[in-house]
C-alpha cells in the first residue's frame, strides 16, 4: 500500500521558517511528481507547489519567493522550505503525488499542520 507522511509542522512566528517534509513508501519514490497543497479553515484547498519526476517546479502566487520545493529520491521525500513565513499561511498542508502530469493528485497524505502566530 502506497502511503505518505507528511512531518514537521509546528508553530512559528511571523517571519519565521519551517520545514515540512513526506515520505513516500510502498512504491518507488522517483517514478512520482509530487505536490504540496494547503488548507486553511473554511477555504478551499490551495495549491502550494509542485516538483516533477524531471525536477521541473511551479509555485502557487501567494507562496511563490518565499517557498522552495526539493525531492530526495535517494530518502523518497520531498520537502517544502518555507520562509518569511505570515499569518495567512496557517493551514494543514497536505503532500501529494500522481503518477501522470495530465491526472488527478491521487494519492495524499494525512496533512501536517502550520500556524503562524506571535
Amino acid at each position: 500500500q502506497v502511503q505518505l507522511v507528511e512531518s514537521g509542522g509546528g508553530l512559528v512566528q511571523p517571519g519565521g521558517s519551517l520545514k515540512l517534509s513526506c515520505v513516500l513508501s510502498g512504491s518507488t519514490f522517483a517514478d512520482y511528481h509530487m505536490g504540496w497543497f494547503r488548507q486553511a479553515p473554511g477555504k478551499e484547498r490551495e495549491f502550494v507547489a509542485f516538483i516533477g519526476r524531471d525536477r521541473t517546479f511551479s509555485y502557487g502566487p501567494s507562496v511563490r519567493g518565499r517557498f522552495t520545493i526539493s525531492r530526495d529520491n535517494a530518502k523518497n521525500s520531498v520537502y517544502l522550505q518555507m520562509n518569511s513565513l505570515k499569518f495567512e499561511d496557517t493551514a494543514v498542508y497536505y503532500c501529494a503525488a500522481k503518477w501522470e502530469v495530465t491526472e488527478s493528485w491521487n494519492l495524499w497524505g494525512q496533512g501536517t499542520q502550520v500556524t503562524v502566530s506571535s
